[in-house]
């Protein structure tokens, strides 16, 4: 480029190093995505220091008629703001012509979901391993609690790990769980969660017995985790003091291995997508669902209903016998 708009490039290149800190990759994709857009431009004639609305509105649609997901098309277009925000600042042009576009609208992605067989394999497995004798009986029979809590209630992970160790009291079938914004909802226990957590609190009762005996033998190295009076459900030696969430979903992973589940299909977030999509597609309804998983905005929890139909459209087409007819006449 040995137009004018080289030289504000390479000034635009040269701030975003110096005054932003900007990493070398980043740079290198501002000038990747500004020389596109740059060739587009010098096609129509325009230069692209002068670019008008209009003709960024164009090349916008030249990516979308090209093939560009909508992401790759909001990189380029946070690229163009980024220039055009420069060179409004820097007095070269009296102007933003990004300011009045719109940025792409990107397809909201379906949340992943197991079906009720492989959710009921998972918590058989972790049940099956909590009652087996030998290896750390306590860290199976917490698995065997978070899972059985997690798809009872639709649970945050963040809410889950971090449960206080005062549930343990209660003898209801509610819990009540505080989630974002530190708002407070109260979330239903089946009778095999009970069952889970309190076998779970047991144990744990036991092992911090047994603990504290040790120690007040004076045998401190054998401490272990939990540690005594922690006030978490689930404690830990972490910084937090209750068990990390990339711990949990490491072991979640390693458990779904065992039960036979294609690993790169589970993860803690998508037992709270189960539990959800389920109980939906037994007939709850859709504003009790949006309690049960906090949700400040019913649009949030609408997603599951697209699960719902998109699963109906392919039991269709792979089905009904009108269908596989058409099949077959392609």
């Amino acid at each position: 480029m040995m137009d004018l708009s080289a030289a504000h490039l390479e000034s635009f290149l040269e701030m975003m190093s110096a005054e932003r800190g900007a990493a070398n990759n980043t740079l290198v994709s501002y000038e990747h995505d500004l020389e596109d857009v740059h060739s587009f431009l010098k096609a129509r004639k325009v230069r692209l220091n002068e670019a008008g609305s209009d003709d960024l509105r164009a090349y916008l649609s030249h990516l979308a008629g090209q093939g560009f997901k909508a992401s790759s098309q909001a990189r380029k277009l946070s690229a163009l703001r980024q220039f055009y925000k420069f060179l409004y600042a820097e007095g070269l042009r009296t102007d933003d012509p990004t300011g009045v576009l719109d940025a792409p609208k990107k397809a909201r992605s379906l949340p992943k979901v197991l079906s009720i067989d492989d959710v009921s394999r998972l918590i058989g497995q972790a049940e099956t391993e909590a009652e087996q004798v030998g290896g750390d009986t306590l860290a199976k029979m917490r698995m065997h609690a978070l899972i059985a809590l997690l798809y009872a209630t639709g649970m945050r992970v963040s809410e889950l790990v971090s449960l206080p160790a005062s549930v343990l009291s209660q003898n209801g079938r509610f819990l009540v769980v505080r989630g974002k914004g530190n708002k407070e909802r109260m979330v239903p226990l089946s009778h095999s969660a009970i069952r889970a957590m309190q076998a779970y609190g047991q144990a744990l009762s036991r092992d911090v017995a047994e603990q504290a005996a040790r120690d007040k033998a004076g045998d401190k190295e054998s401490r272990k985790d939990p540690q005594p009076d922690s006030p978490w459900l689930f404690p830990s030696s972490g910084k937090a003091g209750y068990l990390p969430r990339q711990v949990f979903a490491r072991d979640l992973k390693d458990l779904a291995a065992r039960a036979g589940i294609r690993v790169a299909a589970i993860s803690p977030h998508v037992l709270r997508h189960a539990f959800a999509s389920h109980l939906l597609a037994n007939g709850a309804d859709l504003r009790a669902v949006q309690e049960l998983l906090g949700h400040s905005d019913i649009s949030t929890t609408q997603i599951y209903t697209h699960v719902l139909e998109e699963r109906l459209h392919q039991l269709v087409q792979n089905h009904h016998p009108l269908a596989k007819q058409a099949k077959k006449q392609d």
